[in-house]
């Protein structure tokens, strides 16, 4: 091609060209990622088992400087895989401007240096994949961090190419509502430097060329996913990482891809098609896992025209008020695994407060019902999500935010090393107050802890395919009684709850031999539960 001609070339190829003549830079890898599917190691249907979010800042910290890390979490893998763990999915580990949380991202390509390097992560996937435990990570395909290089490149200079990788408005008008907040902030008046106090933030002078969009704030700019290197860039990305091994993501905020006004914000058709578009990129690599952060209309991107697979928002708190003995809302949650999609995962919380406090703290230590939380969804449809810490039962700590949930995981009693979690005297965060019964130690010693509880309910998962795989019928509610069956080919498995603190009578089919408690005593016809109590049945189909 003559070198006079450059409009003859591809759009794509100027692009690129573009973007690589700025890319040093801006501190950024952008080349392309070809695929290189392999197929997956891991056990058929690992995705149905119970995975673990770990926030990998607190787990467990293996150099001593008081931060969690990836070589503390492999050194963890031989408790994960006695509990029964069968996927792990893992906060943000890319680089961060905000070193914690981790979803104001720097470097979508690269590990935050506090938790070690890309060797460290590859190690991490081999020992896991020994152990037939797969790894899915958060993937931020929303918003980057203000410290993002490209954005400071944009906002340096108008004509910078990577301009057009963000969402800019010198007129956003009026009526804009995220939340309580308007998400439009001038680049010019330096808002990045907010304290995290929303009053403090500069006054957004309309007709700014450097007027951009944060869903979350001004520290986190939002893609302009409309620009198809964006998305070629988010595509490559996601390749980079699946091509070490990784073995799905968990996408955050995908409802949020694209604002079209200040009213059609939130679950936009096209936000839908991204994310269809993304699901079907990681699976073309066979055997990979997604599930989605879409609090918008959860049970639609459960499916697998959407995302295939996504958090159930809002039964989380269903789950809570059953096991504190709501009648009512146990009656929603057997409605609720009526109509659910069994690509749903399920959880009790996670990382963000708005879904609750740890376990321990909402049910004020009452171990009794904490089983019976347990209970309502390691052993139904869905994908189960334990999150760090709750299969020891451990509590809370005080703390703006999030930071409630976030702290150290209890590895051993007391401060003598630390709670077992870094030899440093100063770890990142305090440690949880109930440590001193509630630590993975302890915990895995006594045979009636409610470790073992989660192990023994994770091992019956795992060893019946009607538990695992199986449909949800024959659901009954009376009153705080809640039973039902899981149906798979020949194999029926019944489960009865009682939720109430009196006992409860449950109508047994004949030929019915008991699974949990073991051992026990399989009367015939009709059998008496005892109040807080938790009952699994094999039905023989003879």
């Amino acid at each position: 091609m003559p070198l006079n001609a450059p409009t003859l070339m591809p759009r794509r190829l100027l692009l690129s060209l573009a973007l690589a003549a700025t890319a040093a830079s801006a501190q950024i890898d952008t080349r392309p990622v070809p695929a290189q599917p392999r197929p997956s190691t891991l056990p058929a249907h690992w995705q149905q088992g119970v995975f673990m979010e770990v926030f990998v800042r607190a787990y467990q910290d293996s150099d001593g400087d008081g931060i969690g890390d990836l070589r503390g979490l492999t050194r963890r893998l031989a408790y994960l895989q006695k509990l029964g763990i069968s996927g792990l999915w893992l906060m943000p580990i890319t680089a961060s401007s905000d070193h914690d949380h981790g979803y104001a991202t720097t470097d979508y390509r690269g590990i935050e240096p506090q938790y070690g390097t890309l060797a460290d992560f590859d190690e991490l996937i081999r020992e896991a994949h020994k152990r037939g435990i797969g790894i899915v990570m958060d993937y931020v395909i929303n918003h980057a961090s203000w410290q993002f290089p490209p954005f400071q490149q944009a906002v340096a200079d108008r004509g910078s190419p990577w301009r057009h990788w963000f969402v800019w408005n010198p007129e956003p008008g009026p009526g804009w509502d995220i939340w309580g907040k308007v998400p439009w902030y001038d680049a010019a008046r330096q808002p990045w430097t907010w304290t995290g106090e929303w009053k403090d933030l500069p006054p957004v002078t309309p007709g700014s060329p450097d007027i951009y969009f944060g869903t979350f704030g001004p520290h986190m700019p939002d893609f302009n996913l409309r620009n198809p290197e964006v998305v070629r860039y988010h595509e490559d990305s996601l390749r980079f990482w699946l091509n070490r091994g990784l073995d799905g993501y968990r996408l955050d905020a995908v409802p949020h891809l694209i604002e079209n006004s200040a009213k059609d914000w939130n679950d936009q058709p096209e936000s839908r098609a991204l994310t269809k578009h993304f699901q079907d990129l990681i699976k073309s690599y066979p055997g990979r896992y997604v599930v989605c952060e879409a609090t918008a209309q959860p049970v639609d991107y459960g499916r697998p025209e959407l995302c295939g697979g996504a958090f159930a928002f809002n039964q989380n708190y269903e789950l809570m008020k059953a096991a504190q003995g709501d009648a009512e809302a146990v009656r929603r949650v057997a409605d609720y695994y009526r109509s659910m999609s069994p690509t749903m995962a399920t959880f009790l919380h996670n990382h963000d407060i708005f879904t609750g406090q740890r376990v321990w703290d909402q049910l004020r230590g009452d171990q009794d019902r904490y089983r019976l939380a347990a209970a309502s969804y390691l052993l139904l449809p869905g994908t189960p999500f334990v999150y760090y810490g709750e299969e020891i039962g451990q509590a809370g700590i005080d703390g703006l935010a999030d930071e409630p949930l976030r702290a150290p995981m209890s590895w051993t009693a007391g401060n003598l090393g630390r709670g077992g979690f870094t030899t440093n005297a100063r770890p990142f965060r305090p440690l949880s107050p109930n440590r001193g019964r509630h630590n993975a130690d302890r915990q895995q010693r006594d045979p009636g802890s409610l470790f073992n509880f989660y192990r023994e309910l994770i091992a019956l998962r795992r060893a019946s395919p009607a538990l695992t795989l199986g449909r949800y019928e024959a659901d009954r509610v009376d009153g705080q009684l809640w039973s039902f069956q899981r149906v798979l080919d020949g194999e029926r498995v019944l489960v009865a709850i009682n939720y109430g603190d009196t006992p409860a009578t449950l109508a047994l089919p004949a030929r019915a031999r008991q699974l949990h408690p073991r051992g026990g005593a399989v009367p015939q016809g009709r059998t008496t539960l005892p109040p807080l109590s938790l009952r699994v049945y094999r039905l023989d189909a003879r």
